[in-house]
Formats: structure tokens, sequence, C-alpha cells
């Protein structure tokens, strides 16, 4: 079949969050024209495989992009999540992406849109439907956002051996799995199994009739904490103000995470067990209460194999039935490649520019594209924020975002950006707490400003020490700003 040629100024491969937040930004702030490409049939990335239960671990006003809310700014009423900003299903967010495309970036007319479509190595877009071939040109930047696409279960198949006649699924045909059991096996520490777990619960099942496979403990955030609304603004300040402190007074890193824990602003389900993970997962107090009923803890490695008797693991087995069912939660979840530069000639590479906050980071990303001009300049203002996986990447996140945000600080137009962006949410919340007449928020802030430089400088000393590195990449960010906005 013939090859044709597309041409616009951005080429974006992958049309999941980060690929969308940078579309949405790029057509808003320029004239440029866009490609996006994607695999899948419909806008989502990783939401179209999801597991039908799926929800936001973090409120919906802060996921997207920055030109359409998603959401209504509820508060839950009933659930675990009781207390704090909605979170948004699966299907509302695949629902919410489709708006965005043909609310927004379609009706522009410079936005092409090109669904089922494999993007190769050197450019060309083949139709998974046609076989059609067509050679993709980027006059300015080809994006690549499919480095940001996440690994789930129905996409990616477990990496053990599972004898014949043993009985493993996915979540999603959990989800529909209309036979007894004699028990549940969920296999995985991370997200997916969380939220197995809790749909589990929900759903009836026996605490006792559930094993868990956890190969590790995490360190899970506390939803409380991260709610970006007025009301929510003291809390949400004197989070901040008690990660700094706690990081200042720390004599050493298990001191440091007793502290953050004693504080309620790091969780974890078994407290008896020193956790060796950190994914930025979120779970709400009422949810960790719920997993903590789950007692049957198998911690003796990974998988290796289910047989239709026994389940083999790293440092041994336990039994296990054909009536068993077992769930497969344990796909790789957010690609961890090394860190590079983003802005690279014709390339641009979206990797974090904030702890945790992919939506946000790409948004910010193409805004420096469309409003600074040197390459190098925009490089300094974005370093990699490292996509977490053990402990010591809280240290790690947050000193890389203290000194994007200590730059971001010499910009007064960027400034300007972040309170105005829906997606970063606590600049304008901290710039209205500014005109409020409390003490109680005086008395943060004053706080938040003594222990700025020292818990950085802390933070620093023991990330060094942990680590053994020397020099500039792991000292504390001079004049660094932990949040630009909060005092």
């Amino acid at each position: 079949m013939s090859e044709g040629i597309l041409e616009a100024d951005y080429v974006i491969v992958g049309a999941g969050a980060v690929g969308m937040a940078i579309a949405d930004t790029l057509v808003a702030e320029t004239s440029a024209s866009v490609i996006i490409a994607d695999r899948r049939a419909t806008p989502g990335g990783h939401w179209n495989d999801a597991y039908p239960f799926v929800r936001l671990h973090s409120p919906s006003l802060t996921y997207g992009v920055n030109s359409l809310p998603l959401g209504t700014g509820r508060i839950d009423e009933v659930g675990l999540n009781r207390g704090h900003h909605e979170l948004a299903s699966g299907a509302e967010i695949r629902a919410y992406f489709d708006r965005v495309l043909h609310e927004r970036l379609l009706p522009e007319g410079r936005v092409t849109w090109l669904p089922m479509h494999e993007v190769d190595g050197d450019g060309t877009a083949v139709s998974l439907v046609s076989g059609q071939r067509r050679r993709l040109m980027a006059r300015r930047r080809w994006v690549d956002a499919s480095r940001a696409d996440t690994q789930v279960p129905a996409t990616h198949g477990p990496r053990f051996r599972v004898a014949a006649g043993v009985t493993c699924l996915t979540p999603t045909e959990l989800a529909q799995w209309r036979r007894p059991a004699a028990g549940y096996v969920i296999v995985g520490g991370g997200k997916t199994a969380l939220d197995t777990a809790l749909w589990l619960l929900e759903h009836g099942a026996d605490p006792e009739s559930i094993t868990w496979i956890r190969p590790r403990e995490a360190w899970l955030l506390n939803r409380a904490n991260m709610q970006p609304t007025d009301s929510f603004a003291r809390q949400a300040l004197a989070a901040m103000v008690g990660e700094l402190e706690a990081a200042r007074d720390a004599t050493s890193l298990k001191d440091l995470f007793d502290r953050l824990e004693a504080a309620r602003l790091l969780q974890r389900i078994d407290q008896s067990v020193e956790p060796t993970m950190y994914r930025c997962a979120i779970v709400s107090e009422a949810e960790l209460a719920q997993l903590r009923r789950i007692r049957r803890v198998v911690r003796l490695g990974h998988v290796r194999a289910i047989e239709i008797d026994r389940i083999l693991l790293d440092d041994g087995e336990i039994t296990t039935s054909a009536r068993h069912v077992h769930v497969h939660c344990s796909a790789g979840g957010l690609p961890r490649g090394p860190a590079e530069p983003m802005f690279q000639g014709s390339r641009l590479v979206p990797q974090y520019v904030r702890r945790c906050s992919p939506p946000f980071s790409a948004a910010f990303v193409a805004h420096l594209e469309a409003t600074i001009d040197g390459e190098d300049e925009k490089n300094a203002l974005c370093a990699p924020v490292p996509v977490p996986q053990v402990p010591l990447d809280w240290l790690r996140m947050h000193l890389q975002t203290a000194r994007n945000q200590a730059q971001w600080s010499r910009y007064p137009e960027l400034q300007e950006w972040l309170r105005r962006s829906r997606l970063e949410a606590y600049s304008s919340v901290f710039e209205r707490l500014r005109s409020r007449s409390d003490s109680a928020i005086t008395d943060l802030q004053a706080r938040l400003r003594q222990a700025r430089r020292p818990a950085l400088e802390r933070m620093a000393e023991l990330y060094r020490a942990a680590t053994g590195a020397q020099g500039s990449a792991t000292s504390a960010p001079r004049h660094a700003a932990v949040h630009n906005e909060a005092g």
C-alpha cells in the first residue's frame, strides 16, 4: 500500500492523560497544528484498558487537561471517600477525554486525530484497521507521550507460570466472575491490588477468605491532606508544614518516616512491616481501615508459579486449590526509564516536573514550549522529577520539585500561569489565604518559612547519607520554595 505524508507543527504519540494535556495546552496557547496518534480507538490511554471498578486516587479537580474541569467539585457524602472531593470513575474519565477531543481540540480545526494507529520507530503511522501507512512529519517537535503509558493487567499478563486448571483472572475478569469460590488470592501490592482488595470487601467477601500475596509493604499518601480547595486549605498547608518540620528534625531516614507516619502524612497497611515501596498511591483513612481487615498476608517474595494445589514463591510456597480464584494485580504500572532532558531538539519527552503530578507536569512542559524560546532555559525549568519506586524516592522527589520551583519563582509569568492553572490548584488557594485574617493560617505560614531552608538542607543530607551521592545533584536548592504560594 502506498505511503502518504501527514505534516503538522507537533506530532504527539499517545493520547493518554499526558498526551492530551500537552495537546490541550499547545492548542490553547499557540496557533500550532497538532497530530495525535494512538493505537487505541479512543483517547484516554490506559483508562481504556483498566478494570471497571477503577477510580482516581486523587481528587478529580486536579486531573485531566487545563481547559476543561473533570467532575462537579462535589464532596462525597457516603462511602470510603466520605468528606473528600469526588474521585472520577474509569467510565467518567474515558467520557471526559472524549469530550476534550471532540469539544476542545477537534473544533479548533488544527488537530488531526489518528486512532487505531501504531507508530513505528521511523515515524510511520500504520492503521490497525486498513493497514494504510502514513509518514508523520513534525515541523517543530515530535512529542513522545507513549513513555507515560501505564501497564495494567488487562494488557500485560502475569510474569509467573499458571498451570492448566488454575483460575487466574485479571481484575476486569474478576468483576465479571459469577461462580462461588473457595477463596481469593490477590497477587501484587500496588494500586491495582489495593483497589481489588477493597472491591472484594465491598462486595461481601469474608476477609478470612482473602489471601494477599504482598511481597513488599508500601508507604501510602493520606488523601485527607490532598484536597485542593479553600475549605481544606488549612489542612493542606498544615500537611506541607508537617512534611518540612519532620524533615528538619529527622535524625535518620527511618526517623523521618516515623515522623511522617506519626503526623498522618504517610500511612502503611501493616505497621509492623517496614515499607520498601513508594509509588505515590493515595488512600483515605477509611480505606486503610478496610484493607487492614485482610489478615492473611503472604510475604515470601514474588510468585513464580501457580499450580493446582500450591503457589510457588521466591522464598517458599503456600497451598491453594482449583476452587480458589487468583487475581493478577502485578502489572508494572508506570514505566520507569532513566531521566533524560525533556527538550531534545526535534523531540519532546515529557516527564514529571513536580512530584506525583503527571497531567500538571505535561501541561506545564507544553506551556514552556509555547512561551519560552531557548531550549537550555526550558530544560533548566523542568529538570525531571523521578517516578517513584522506593521510599528514598520520597526525598528525591521533594528535592527535585523544590529545585524546579526555585527556578519557577524567578519568572513572574510562570507564577501567574500557576495561579490560573486548574491542574495546579494550590497556588490560587494559597494566594487567597494571604488575604484572610486567620491567626492559625498566619502561624502556619510563619512555620513554613522558618522550616523551609533547614528542611531541604536536611533532606539533602539524608539523601547523601543513604546513597553516598556527592555534589549538586543532591544539594538543597537555594531560596527554594516548597510551594510557591504557600507563604
